[in-house]
């Protein structure tokens, strides 16, 4: 069941609480047939002007009643109870009419909103695509009303030249482009650094009041709730608890490998870019790296400092930039096509969002088979069996092997990720952001959990964070970068102490 909790004290009235709500949703429960709950029975009232937060621990199914007001359910998912969105009932209209209210009244930004934008579309392209006025001087508003003004030069840059928090802004306007009554922010300041979390705070707030619009946020993080929520619905998760870790005695499992010998990944004066029409934007300047073998290394810094990029040019991802990388000592070439075989089994890449990762149309069994077949010497036969064991190394039963990314929770989801990950038996595993959209015990849980495969297979485990009792906590040493450049390095206890 949800609990609707106002976010105000105790005897106030929120601006509007007496007018209808925009949004209403009764006993609502959403479930698919001989499978998971995704969304236990909730019920909720929106209110135009506000900013209603939905909170909960993973798979509590925040996510799910974003995109349930937006009609768009789990393939197969049965819905029960009401929900009314201005009047209509989304999951039941007709297409024509489902995408009208999609068009014009109800915006949904996702967890990865660069995802969605087109990488060939500068910044004013994607916003006057969807505006009800198309006009430049109306994108550049927009922009503007974003925290993004024209001097920045942010219009004429494509998606792939931003930062996290710029990204999530540009959605932010294309959403209010349509000039809708309701806009649906899945986890908006995942990812994000304190000072971009407080200004997406903010924004919302003055947005939301100054033109009348009701917000509703998935989030697990207490700062921006606190920050800009109006009112707050918790949601209680009807997923079982997860098995306890792993002892690593597991007959069936693999024995443990001992640390390898070797000098680790190196990066040495990398200058990476971004191409901006016919210009070349700097992104990572003279930046050195090294993670020691057997160790855990974070990477830190504010949003739009490169972090992501870093981890991209180490896997062979981000092929724009000069320098040199070594594996063990022998050079790495920057393109992971170019990489033997091997090379691309030891570096594995584990990305922030793992929705957008794992294929929607494939089964947790086929998105681990793939590397098994990739890169592990082993026969067909024993595929299955594969299965099974990287399931439990990740802490997860055998039979979510045949379920499907859209049944599994944002923790389960990234555990299928990493377990994804470990199926090509990586000696390197680079991890973007993997806590961010995550409440904070299931962040420990995936902690403990890399942490425990890196001692049990000797793995050189590298951490991306904005968060930084994790990074104090799961790592020996920490490279600090702030607007492209490599500001310190050391050990984490003394890079963190200040």
């Amino acid at each position: 069941m949800s609990d609707l909790v106002p976010a105000l004290p105790t005897g106030s009235t929120p601006h509007g609480a007496t007018e209808p709500p925009l949004i209403t949703v009764t006993d609502l429960d959403i479930r698919l047939p001989d499978g998971p709950v995704l969304l236990p029975k909730t019920s909720a009232r929106i209110h135009a002007g506000h900013v209603t937060a939905l909170m909960g621990a993973s798979g509590s199914g925040k996510t799910t009643l974003l995109r349930a007001l937006v009609g768009h359910l789990p393939a197969g998912a049965a819905a029960t109870g009401a929900v009314d969105v201005l009047g209509r009932t989304p999951h039941l209209l007709p297409t024509d009419e489902l995408r009208i209210l999609r068009r014009h009244s109800v915006a949904y930004v996702g967890q990865d909103p660069g995802s969605a934008l087109n990488p060939r579309m500068t910044v004013r392209s994607l916003v006057a695509e969807l505006a009800t006025d198309p006009s430049p001087e109306k994108a550049l508003a927009l922009l503007a009303e974003c925290s993004l003004p024209a001097h920045t030069g942010i219009a004429d840059r494509r998606p792939t030249a931003l930062s996290g928090g710029q990204q999530r802004r540009v959605a932010l306007a294309r959403a209010l482009a349509r000039t809708p009554h309701v806009v649906l922010l899945d986890e908006p300041t995942a990812g994000l650094d304190t000072a971009v979390r407080d200004e997406i705070a903010q924004l919302l707030s003055h947005i939301a009041a100054s033109r009348n619009i009701a917000f509703v946020i998935a989030t697990h993080d207490p700062r921006l709730v606190e920050s800009c929520a109006d009112r707050i619905i918790r949601l209680t998760s009807a997923v079982p608890p997860a098995s306890q870790p792993s002892t690593g005695q597991n007959d069936n499992a693999d024995e443990p490998h001992g640390r390898p010998d070797g000098d680790g990944l190196a990066a040495r004066a990398i200058d990476a870019h971004f191409r901006v029409g016919h210009r070349q934007r700097p992104v990572l300047t003279r930046v050195s790296f090294t993670a020691a073998p057997g160790s855990a290394t974070g990477i830190i810094g504010p949003s739009g400092s490169g972090k992501t990029t870093l981890l991209r040019v180490l896997a062979g991802l981000h092929t724009t930039h000069t320098g040199q990388l070594a594996l063990d000592g022998r050079p790495l070439s920057a393109r992971v096509q170019r990489r033997t075989r091997e090379q691309q089994r030891r570096i594995q890449l584990v990305p922030q969002n793992p929705l957008a990762a794992l294929n929607p149309r494939h089964s947790v069994a086929q998105q681990l088979t793939r590397p098994l077949r990739l890169h592990a010497d082993v026969p067909r036969s024993v595929h299955a069996g594969r299965v099974t064991e990287l399931l439990a190394r990740v802490d997860l039963p055998a039979g979510y092997a045949e379920r499907y990314p859209a049944e599994l929770s944002g923790g389960q989801r990234q555990r299928v990720s990493i377990a994804r990950a470990l199926a090509a038996d990586p000696g390197f595993l680079l991890c973007d952001e993997i806590t961010s959209a995550l409440d904070a015990d299931t962040a420990t849980g995936i902690m403990d959990l890399l942490s425990r495969l890196c001692t049990e297979r000797g793995m050189t485990l590298v951490v991306v964070s904005h968060e930084h009792h994790l990074i104090a906590r799961y790592t020996d040493s920490v490279h600090m970068l702030d607007a492209g450049r490599v500001i310190e390095s050391g050990p984490t206890g003394r890079i963190l102490s200040g």
